[in-house]
């Protein structure tokens, strides 16, 4: 198991969803965490506390794993929410999303619309939180006006370099109670040099 993989058990141990974890050639760790889709989906947010539960348990992980680090940053993913993973695709149905081709489509490499499922899609299977169940995940469309006319353009995951939400500036539609705008609280974790980060999220 690498050290990314035991963050993820980790992090889904401890009942978040891990979005994203990334470590720099500085040293700098960084995890983004956010509550699993139904208790975000009922206006569940990350905040400070859950950030520090986490961080807590990653500097344990951290030193047993022996990963060399300098710093350890634990954080909500933002209003611009990266999506990784099928299961992200499947929770975000619906919102407007920017995406990053690896290789150009008709001479360009950004889209931005609205995420939708493939119909070639609707047989297809996700493996969610481990246990496969029936979705339809296999290939995802991105609906968008080129100025003229509403256009789709299908994709599969591995055609992504990178996707994320766009953010909504009302804060309605994800569930953001406007309070969530504010300037993100941060506290000190348990080592000097680290950092919990309980900012905005969907």
């Amino acid at each position: 198991m690498n050290w990314q993989e035991a963050v993820e058990k980790t992090v889904t141990g401890l009942g978040y969803d891990l979005v994203d974890c990334e470590r720099t050639p500085a040293g700098l760790v960084r995890v983004y965490i956010d509550k699993l889709p139904e208790l975000a989906l009922a206006g569940g947010l990350i905040d400070v506390e859950d950030c520090e539960r986490v961080t807590r348990q990653l500097q344990y992980l951290l030193e047993v794993e022996a990963c060399p680090y300098e710093r350890l940053e634990v954080s909500s993913p933002g209003l611009d929410r990266p999506l990784k993973k099928s299961a992200d695709y499947a929770r975000f149905v619906g919102e407007e999303i920017e995406i990053s081709l690896r290789m150009p489509f008709q001479g360009r490499k950004k889209y931005q619309g609205v995420l939708a499922v493939a119909p070639a899609a609707e047989a297809a299977k996700i493996e969610v939180e481990g246990a496969a169940e029936s979705a339809p995940v296999a290939a995802w469309r991105i609906v968008f006006n080129d100025g003229k006319a509403d256009q789709a353009l299908d994709f599969a995951l591995e055609e992504i370099r990178e996707a994320r939400l766009v953010p909504v500036v009302s804060f309605k539609g994800r569930g953001v109670k406007p309070e969530s705008a504010k300037k993100p609280k941060r506290a000190k974790a348990e080592s000097k040099d680290d950092k919990v980060d309980g900012g905005p999220d969907q």
